[in-house]
């Protein structure tokens, strides 16, 4: 048992140490992967059962110009890193066919490693969307979804800064921060209150483009099976297969929040029509068992 443990020990520091990428080694919590692990399990802990628990007995807070602000620079944060991504390769100089990581000195690729360390920081940032639904008790906003979400992508970044912080991967980054500038502008102006809300007619097309965005990196990660190319396999499953669930789950919460709201408003439709075409004075008929039905 002993030399299982000490084997397990061993195998780990040579990952942590020698497996990784010693740019990154000395940076803020990107020594060992526990530190986050322990974050996102507090997350979960907190937006799901001890933050019910403390509001259980008070009044939802309002949050207004807090929300304001911080989907206001939420917004500028996403902005940024998006033009890092950019300028320091996407759309630019890097191949979407084959982009292996370039783990030099070179200033680029070490304005892409930190580019992909400050994306790997805003996902804690973004815990703050769930805890402010809790304490204006928005629990129905706290659905699986969005705590999967969120509890996961933390993680999964830090395994992308300490191992592959540029190259292929990145691509789900700079994707997934110009849907996050879209996303909480809308949030910024949704929290302005109800007279925005005319304003917001486009919240479903927010939803589609990130399905959009995961089925781009689904097929972007995965051709790298089929093709010759100096990146890990093991990270390309890990992106794509992780593209795939959340594919998965925005797409059940599309069908829940506008395929069922929408067949729903249409039998609410019928039955408004049903009974203003049943005539007012319209009397059952003596000796009869039938009865009117509605849907």
């Amino acid at each position: 048992m002993t030399t299982v443990i000490r084997s397990m020990v061993d195998g780990y520091t040579d990952l942590m140490d020698n497996k990784s990428d010693p740019r990154v080694k000395d940076w803020f919590l990107m020594s060992g992967p526990f530190p986050t692990i322990a974050m996102c399990l507090g997350y979960v802990y907190i937006v799901k059962v001890l933050g019910p628990k403390l509001m259980e007995n008070r009044k939802p807070f309002e949050l207004k110009y807090t929300l304001i602000v911080y989907n206001a620079i939420q917004v500028i944060i996403s902005a940024w890193i998006f033009k890092e991504g950019i300028y320091s390769g996407w759309f630019t100089t890097y191949s979407f066919i084959c982009e292996p990581v370039d783990y030099s000195n070179n200033p680029q690729a070490l304005r892409m490693a930190a580019t992909c360390y400050w994306y790997h920081l805003s996902k804690y940032t973004e815990f703050f969307d769930t805890i402010f639904f809790v304490m204006r008790k928005k629990y129905n906003q706290v659905n699986k979804l969005h705590v999967i979400h969120h509890g996961i992508m933390p993680v999964s970044t830090w395994f992308g800064v300490k191992f592959l912080p540029g190259g292929h991967g990145t691509l789900f980054g700079v994707l997934n921060t110009f849907v996050h500038v879209v996303m909480y502008t809308y949030y910024m102006l949704a929290a302005f209150g109800p007279q925005m809300q005319k304003y917001l007619w486009w919240k479903k097309y927010l939803t589609v483009m990130q399905m959009v965005q995961f089925i781009i990196v689904t097929v972007h990660a995965f051709q790298l099976l089929f093709i010759d190319c100096n990146y890990p396999k093991i990270f390309v499953w890990w992106i794509g297969l992780q593209a795939i669930l959340f594919l998965s789950l925005f797409k059940d919460f599309y069908n829940q929040a506008y395929k069922k709201r929408k067949k729903q408003i249409v039998l609410q439709t019928m039955r408004q029509l049903e009974v203003e075409v049943k005539p007012k004075n319209h009397k059952k008929p003596k000796n009869s068992n039938s009865s009117f039905f509605i849907g």
